[in-house]
């Protein structure tokens, strides 16, 4: 009988153990089934303390960073300041320094203003420089329409220049001013030294001369003999002639009024014979008052 218990006991606990293996036991004799275990690195920052005691102590910090920086005032700026001269001289030992400035397409009457403008000295580290700020201090110069600035390493910063074009000069409230197509006025250009472009007098005359000029290029005949374009409540021109006679144009059709004139001149040679005046106000007609000694 003890034997029969012993065995039947034996035979449970073998039982109870299969049971344990079919819910997930290792069999024995198998492998071992691996664990979805947290790799190391991922199961420490799984076990950071964001305990409130040290989220306080972050933030304290954080705030003494702050205050800090606050309390140094301008020392930030010196720090980068002091970090820029030290990559300036490391690019000066390397030779990038500035020696050599070319400017190009400027006027000799131009060029002292634009040297001023750019502000450059010779040996200042050339791979320091700003140049937009050099473009936009040469555009802002009077003579000139557009500025392209270029740094040729090791030492030449070559600066290309396109002016106004000087198209007049014009006469207004006792002043005179060199104009360009747009009927700008370019600052710092002074008109005693234009004595051959053609004057334009008179309020709006500055506005009006891009249109009527180019009309009077056409006929050199006509250009050579006219001494000022004067424009007549900001309608229309007077062409005063060098000889002292007028010719009146037209507010509208302007050029075809011209026309009419060539052809009137090559008829008559009207512009050698002296007039006093020339009415070209009236579509499709030209009216002609001889001088007093014609």
């Amino acid at each position: 009988m003890p034997a029969v218990v012993r065995g039947g006991r034996r035979q449970s606990s073998g039982s109870s153990r299969g049971v344990a293996s079919q819910k997930g036991g290792r069999p024995r004799g198998g492998a071992p089934k691996p664990a979805s275990a947290i790799p190391g690195k991922m199961a420490a920052i799984g076990r950071i303390d964001v305990s409130p005691r040290t989220v306080m102590i972050a933030l304290g910090a954080s705030a003494l960073l702050v205050i800090g920086v606050l309390a140094t005032g301008a020392r930030a700026e010196r720090i980068g300041q002091s970090v820029s001269h030290g990559i300036d001289g490391v690019t000066a030992g390397m030779g990038l320094t500035l020696k050599r400035v070319h400017i190009t397409g400027a006027s000799a009457e131009a060029e002292p203003a634009i040297q001023q403008a750019l502000g450059l000295y010779s040996g200042q580290p050339i791979t320091s420089l700003d140049l937009n700020a050099i473009r936009e201090r040469v555009q802002g110069v009077g003579w000139v329409r557009e500025a392209r600035v270029v740094r040729l390493l090791p030492d030449t910063l070559i600066v290309e220049i396109k002016e106004h074009d000087r198209l007049a000069v014009w006469q207004d409230a006792g002043q005179i001013k060199v104009i360009d197509a747009q009927g700008q006025v370019i600052q710092g250009a002074d008109a005693r030294r234009y004595p051959t472009l053609p004057l334009v007098v008179g309020k709006g005359a500055d506005l009006a001369a891009g249109e009527v000029l180019p009309l009077l290029a056409q006929r050199p005949r006509l250009m050579s003999r006219v001494d000022a374009l004067v424009r007549v409540d900001e309608r229309r021109w007077d062409l005063r002639l060098k000889d002292g006679s007028l010719i009146q144009l037209p507010a509208v059709e302007q050029e075809a009024a011209l026309i009419r004139l060539d052809a009137l001149d090559q008829r008559e040679r009207l512009l050698d014979l002296g007039f006093a005046r020339v009415d070209l106000r009236t579509p499709d007609e030209v009216a002609v008052r001889p001088a007093a000694d014609a």
